[in-house]
């Protein structure tokens, strides 16, 4: 018995593929933290929920897994040349909002070769055939900076892990700087686009929005937390929540839809768990692990419980996801309306359009 609780406690402690066989996407995020990138920090707070939204439209679902680096930040290790990763490539993007939430802007150098370099290098990237491995750079000042870490030998490290380095130059005056921006980003086959990284969109508000932010909430009791982890859990999905709130009500909307898709995946979840493994046996979880109104069910009871829980969540979903397609179509129609400028995209217009014709070229198509 004790050997099989062991080896129980370690599947629990093991990062899991919510959707083992599916085709991989791994995005890595790495955003200037310097002094002048407050309105790209907000933007990302605004829009990360949008773009994976996107991704979670693919059919069939792909494997998503999220990065974040921060760089050009005094509060970051100078020996590293102030570039830290948040977070490596991981399901959990709450987690990934959580660290995101944290970043605070403070002035620095800021190496662009260096922070992709790291990326490339630190992240364990899928080494699955056809996998879509991306790099999204953003930021400003020169490109090229970093005299310790060149540009050249970044661009050889991304061919050979077959990783598409995007950059987004964040508009500051000095369009000069721009030309280094989008010379590197074609030399590792990615793409360029500079945006505005204060422009602020028109917010759209739909018949749709009440029901949404209701049924947000109310998924949240539908998680069967498990262990120390699954406590953390619930709570942080609380926070990310009010977090999304707080950027934005558009983000808050946003991230309901993503909780409703199938890449929404908590892995201190016993229903995530579930679906990840349906042979995880629920009569040999020990009490103290459980909710407090599991631990005096029977095996027979815990597995009830757990399936009214799951029919409850999935009945949720599937109104949250045609309310969310009925919302984003709205949304469509809405801006069509709206005087289109000569300026320059937000950040989520950039992302978003290079993710689309990047996860083509992988046969994963985004409606």
């Amino acid at each position: 018995m004790f050997a099989c609780m062991s080896v129980l406690a370690i599947a629990f402690a093991q990062a899991v593929d919510p959707r083992p066989g599916a085709k991989q996407v791994d995005l890595a995020i790495c955003l200037d933290t310097s002094n002048s990138m407050d309105g790209l920090i907000d933007s990302a707070k605004i829009k990360l929920w949008r773009i994976v939204n996107d991704l979670a439209r693919i059919d069939p679902a792909p494997s998503l897994r999220v990065a974040l680096f921060s760089y050009g930040n005094n509060a970051n290790d100078p020996s590293k040349g102030w570039v830290r990763q948040e977070i490596g490539l991981t399901h959990d993007i709450d987690e990934v909002y959580r660290k995101l939430f944290e970043l605070r802007t403070n002035g620095g150098n800021e190496f662009v070769a260096r922070v992709c370099r790291d990326a490339l290098v630190d992240l364990k990237w899928s080494d699955q055939k056809g996998a879509l491995r991306i790099v999204f750079v953003c930021g400003n000042e020169p490109a090229d900076q970093d005299k310790e870490v060149g540009l050249p030998s970044v661009v050889n490290l991304a061919k050979k892990k077959d990783v598409v380095v995007n950059t987004i130059y964040c508009q500051y005056g000095r369009p000069d700087e721009e030309s280094g921006w989008k010379l590197f980003s074609c030399m590792c086959g990615g793409k360029h686009a500079v945006i505005d990284q204060n422009k602020k969109r028109p917010v759209i508000d739909t018949p749709f929005d009440k029901d949404i932010r209701d049924l947000s909430g109310r998924i949240n009791d539908t998680y069967v937390p498990f262990g120390a982890a699954g406590r953390a859990g619930r709570e942080n999905q609380a926070m990310q929540d009010n977090n999304a709130l707080t950027a934005a009500p558009s983000a808050a909307l946003d991230r309901g839809g993503f909780k409703a898709s199938g890449l929404y995946f908590n892995d201190w979840d016993l229903i995530d768990k579930l679906k990840a493994n349906p042979k995880l046996d629920l009569r040999s979880l020990k009490a103290e692990d459980l909710p407090s109104e599991m631990r005096e069910m029977s095996g027979e009871q815990r597995e009830a419980h757990v399936k009214r829980k799951m029919a409850e969540r999935a009945e949720i979903q599937g109104r949250m996801s045609d309310l969310a397609a009925k919302r984003a179509r709205f949304i469509e129609e809405a801006e069509k309306k709206i005087p289109a400028d000569a300026g320059e995209k937000g950040f989520d217009e950039a992302v978003r359009a290079m993710l689309r014709e990047q996860a083509a070229a992988k046969e994963m198509r985004i409606p």
